[in-house]
């Protein structure tokens, strides 16, 4: 299997054009020897047949005679055989004809394809239909720019596929019987990576002197691009180079070489994010230095509905080092379940069925995505922060209620009430289930604040997460798994079971 650079032009063959000719009978098809025509003819004489050309290229009418068909156009073929018919019948004949089926070719298909063979079509099919049928150009050692098709061994065209992939048109031939396509090994290779619209291995004929501009204008840079860096072999030694773009384009390559373009100019902007209570545009882009205070002063709220003490910033390199500190406390989880000792056969099968359990809450652990919050108000002041490029800028909308989740009996949300605590709001959601820890009781603020629930006054939009516990011999495994749900609930906001 061909596992290198995918040729420019690959996804030509898979299977597509092998599926039906390419022969429709148009109105330019030259009628051939062995076509078949239904002729109709009615007033004075009538006649309803199907009628093959003949080897001479001629059609036989009854009571007619031969009529020379052979090299006219489908368009025309009416006209011809109408032509004849009022040489003989005066008055009062019409005549209707129409090209039923074309008598089909054998074309053989060589040189670097995938399955050489001989393969039947119509005279008129495209070069790509047969190409499809032999499994398409193999993309190792074929051409995609120099495919020939041969008559009695003289060239009677050339082929390149890059003007079919880059603007629709393909040279039609029309084929007859016995023709080769012969597809010639593939010239100069050079592949372009990166910030391209086209990554590819470009093809350039093996006597081609290629230059940049010429691998440019076939992998359509993007607008960022900067610099251009070429990897290969000079005189048999490795070769590298990086340079800016505007020197690329006189730059001489090599087959093999691989060009790899890169967007290194530093930007001056990036893009931020905002929703939540918001009117108005939700996508801001700002200059690099930009702080959290002055993109506020261009986001417009809803004043009534706007929680202006909940905002928080939801950041990419947060969740990413949320992820990395969750991921390190589960490989010392599973490194704690997998190396315990145990002091008697009974307390060897509870740990078995622990270690069963922790496997199973790692691989579920390991999927949890945090969302990366970073918390910018305390006690309703705001951190004017940085910006960074994607972070989301969150003004949440008021609430009247407080959410219950986790280990309760009933979780749900209920109506913020003053003077309640967080007993109280989990009381009336039931109160604790069995697997309930009541020493981890979490409070999560609107701006993304977690807290424990006993330091805390409950107030209207807070989430009170009651986590789970878990009951084991190894004091050491119980500590991480409490600390790897902490995580995942500062991380998540979810009061994550085991």
């Amino acid at each position: 299997m061909y596992n290198g650079p995918i040729p420019f032009g690959a996804e030509l063959f898979q299977g597509n054009f092998s599926k039906g000719t390419f022969d429709e009978l148009n109105a330019d098809y030259v009628i051939m020897p062995g076509d078949k025509i239904a002729v109709r003819l009615w007033g004075a004489h009538k006649f309803d047949g199907i009628l093959d050309v003949d080897a001479a290229g001629n059609l036989f009418l009854p009571e007619v005679g031969p009529v020379r068909v052979a090299g006219v156009k489908h368009a025309d073929l009416g006209k011809v055989v109408q032509a004849k018919l009022k040489s003989v019948f005066t008055n009062n004949v019409e005549i209707y004809t129409s090209l039923i089926n074309t008598q089909p070719v054998a074309v053989f298909v060589t040189g670097f394809v995938a399955s050489p063979g001989r393969y039947a079509g119509g005279p008129t099919d495209s070069v790509l239909y047969f190409l499809d049928q032999a499994g398409g150009i193999d993309p190792e050692r074929g051409s995609f720019r120099d495919i020939r098709i041969l008559r009695d061994g003289k060239l009677l065209t050339k082929v390149d596929l890059y003007p079919f992939l880059l603007e629709g048109t393909l040279p039609r031939p029309r084929l007859e019987e016995g023709d080769v396509i012969l597809v010639e090994g593939r010239g100069i290779g050079v592949v372009a990576d990166g910030q391209v619209r086209h990554k590819a291995r470009f093809e350039f004929p093996p006597s081609f002197s290629v230059k940049g501009y010429q691998l440019q204008n076939l992998a359509v840079l993007l607008n960022n691009v900067s610099h251009a860096s070429v990897v290969g072999s000079r005189n048999g030694a490795p070769f590298n180079i990086y340079l800016p773009l505007t020197d690329f384009p006189k730059m001489m390559l090599m087959d093999n070489d691989q060009v790899f373009f890169h967007a290194d100019t530093p930007r001056t902007t990036i893009m931020v994010a905002a929703k939540g209570a918001i009117v108005g545009a939700s996508r801001y882009p700002v200059k690099k230095d930009t702080r959290l205070l002055e993109l506020l002063n261009y986001i417009p709220v809803e004043p009534e509905l706007a929680n202006l003490n909940g905002i928080h910033v939801l950041r990419k390199s947060v969740a990413e080092r949320q992820k990395k500190a969750l991921h390190e406390a589960l490989a010392r989880l599973e490194q704690s379940a997998l190396t315990g000792t145990s002091q008697s056969a009974e307390e060897a099968t509870i740990r078995v069925r622990e270690a069963e359990l922790i496997t199973k809450f790692i691989e579920k652990a390991r999927t949890v995505e945090p969302d990366g919050n970073l918390v910018v108000g305390h006690n309703g002041k705001l951190s004017d922060v940085y910006l960074e490029d994607s972070d989301v800028v969150v003004i949440p909308p008021k609430s009247d209620v407080v959410l219950i989740s986790g280990e309760v009996m009933m979780p749900q949300a209920i109506v913020f009430r003053p003077g309640l605590d967080a007993g109280d709001f989990i009381d009336s959601a039931g109160g604790f289930s069995d697997r309930a820890n009541k020493r981890q009781i979490l409070v999560v603020k609107p701006n993304g604040e977690v807290l424990p629930a006993s330091k805390n006054h409950i107030a209207a939009g807070d989430h009170i997460m009651v986590l789970p516990k878990f009951d084991s011999k190894n004091l050491q495994v119980f500590k991480d798994i409490s600390q790897i749900l902490y995580h995942i609930a500062v991380a998540t906001k979810v009061a994550f079971d085991l």
